[in-house]
């Protein structure tokens, strides 16, 4: 039985004012089918889902072309690269500076009234209409779980959390189709679980919107997912059934597992030859300290938004050489802690924190701090997307001057080591490239680059894998495993994915929001050991 074509592009093309990224696209969506997107960064997949909303044109190539879509003007991306924006438009409204106390900026419950007939983000402080007070009795409220964070600023939730948010005001939309882009990514197990049961509850019923699943990397697709589109360089490299999809991968993993070796000892030859080519330009911008220093202490540390406690009589201690492993649920507080270490909370300065041998707030500035420094996390990527135009070479140049951007003459060292910086990580003849012109996953590659290229005493990686391919993903933890070896650089890892975890983060620190303690710290004696628990 024919069953009804929802979208039907044939023989098109997708284009912007710039370029035309896909110049050949055909693709079908039935009634009756729920698609998976996929394939590397950069390989046009970020474009399609763009061209679906209407951000890129699709555009027939000649007579015979075919571009018929059910959804249009009614389609709804959710994406780190839409919660990045989001954001980006919160710091934009922010009035902290004329106020005597931080500006949480729009609560939940105003940013889903938006699409419920209350007024939009330049009119934040209008009264919202009646049915603000009835949200949590909304299906969709309790079908995206975040019934208890509707009060709570959008700048002050976690990653998860903002995007649990974002799909609730998608469905609350009433837009007929609705394009999820790594759903999963930086989820805690519970959102993760909340994330399934909503797929499996939407699944094929005429009372909720047709889904898209976009993902980088081909894990924790749920069951209801019946084709698999994948891009590569621009086309679509495979369209057919799920089961169809998983045979290509089997064959694929099993050729990848054959040459892993192989292509991981070139990559660190690769790499320590590049250490050493930049060994001059690194230590030029490297202070000298004792290499005994205590690296980190917070003693019996306080943290919160009015009522919200994030982090209650917190101590920790970090050592030069200890690899740290920090997990917990969404909204535990595990940002706000790297962000008490690198600056960004100027709560740090009420509290006993202590980073390498000085206490904060007794004269050091920000750019003593940041020398020690090398950071990868959400607020940094948000900070770079908001500069736009700048170049590949000098986002990795900056990572040597601890800037956000690049604002001295670049010497031709600087040149040439991001160069190679740029050639090992895949970028090579991208040098001149424009940072806010990458995907999502290319951009936090790059800004991984950017962290390590120093050998700082000390790397914050925030959920750092997050948008990256496999591919991608493979390389960066390599990258991180030969920093750690080096002996000169301490890690500091949150990551919700088990498969992320390196060897070498043997100490564990877990939060647990709402008990007491608030947090457990544990050790692996041996790479073959259960965790050790370690007493306060």
């Amino acid at each position: 039985m024919n069953m009804k074509k929802l979208i039907e592009i044939k023989n098109c093309r997708v284009e912007d004012s710039k370029s035309t990224p896909i110049k050949n696209l055909s693709f079908t969506l039935e009634e009756n089918q729920a698609w998976l997107i996929t394939g590397p960064n950069g390989g046009g997949k970020a474009d399609f889902i763009k061209a679906l909303s209407g951000e890129k044109s699709i555009v027939k190539n000649n007579t015979d072309s075919i571009y018929e879509n059910s959804f249009l003007d009614s389609t709804e991306v959710v994406s780190l690269e839409v919660a990045a924006k989001l954001i980006e438009q919160e710091r934009e409204l922010d009035e902290s500076e004329y106020m005597d106390r931080l500006d949480e900026g729009r609560s939940g419950r105003r940013f889903l009234c938006e699409v419920l007939g209350g007024p939009d983000a330049k009119h934040r402080h209008i009264p919202l209409p009646p049915i603000a007070q009835r949200l949590e009795t909304l299906p969709e409220i309790k079908l995206c779980g975040i019934e208890h964070i509707l009060d709570r600023g959008l700048k002050l939730m976690s990653t998860g959390e903002i995007r649990r948010t974002l799909l609730c005001r998608a469905l609350l939309s009433k837009k007929k189709l609705l394009v999820l882009s790594d759903p999963f990514a930086g989820l805690d197990a519970q959102s993760r679980a909340i994330l399934l049961e909503f797929f499996q509850t939407i699944a094929g019923k005429s009372s909720y919107p047709k889904i898209i699943l976009s993902m980088e990397r081909y894990t924790e697709i749920p069951s209801t997912i019946t084709n698999v589109a994948e891009f590569k360089e621009g086309c679509i490299s495979f369209t057919g059934t799920k089961s169809e999809y998983e045979k290509v991968l089997e064959k694929r993993n099993e050729e990848k597992t054959a040459r892993r070796d192989a292509e991981k000892s070139a990559f660190l030859d690769e790499l320590k030859k590049i250490e050493k080519d930049t060994e001059s330009v690194r230590q030029a911008v490297l202070p000298r300290t004792n290499s005994e220093d205590t690296l980190i202490q917070m003693n019996c540390v306080n943290v919160g938004w009015g009522e919200k406690k994030v982090l209650t009589d917190f101590s920790w201690t970090v050592l030069p050489g200890e690899h740290w492993l920090i997990r917990g649920p969404n909204g535990s507080g595990k940002t706000t802690l790297l962000e008490l270490i690198t600056g960004d909370n100027h709560q740090v300065f009420s509290n006993d924190v202590w980073l390498f041998g000085k206490k904060r707030g007794t004269g050091e500035t920000i750019w003593d701090i940041k020398k020690n420094l090398g950071i990868v996390s959400y607020r940094l990527h948000v900070e770079y997307r908001m500069l736009g135009g700048t170049d590949l070479e000098a986002v990795i140049i900056s990572g040597f001057k601890d800037s956000i951007g690049l604002y001295e003459q670049r010497t031709e060292l600087e040149t040439e080591a991001a160069r190679k910086w740029l050639k090992l990580a895949g970028f090579e003849g991208r040098e001149k490239e424009s940072f806010g012109n990458l995907s999502y996953g290319e951009q936090r590659a790059i800004l991984i680059i950017r962290a390590a290229v120093k050998s700082p005493k000390i790397l914050i990686l925030d959920e750092p894998c997050h948008g990256l391919d496999e591919n991608f993903r493979q390389k960066i933890l390599d990258l991180l495993e030969r920093i750690a070896q080096t002996g000169t650089t301490t890690l500091l890892h949150v990551t919700h994915d088990p498969a992320e975890a390196l060897p070498c983060e043997r100490h564990i620190l877990e939060l647990h929001p709402g008990e007491t303690p608030m947090y457990q710290i544990l050790v692996q004696n041996s790479l073959e050991s259960s965790d050790t628990k370690v007493n306060f």
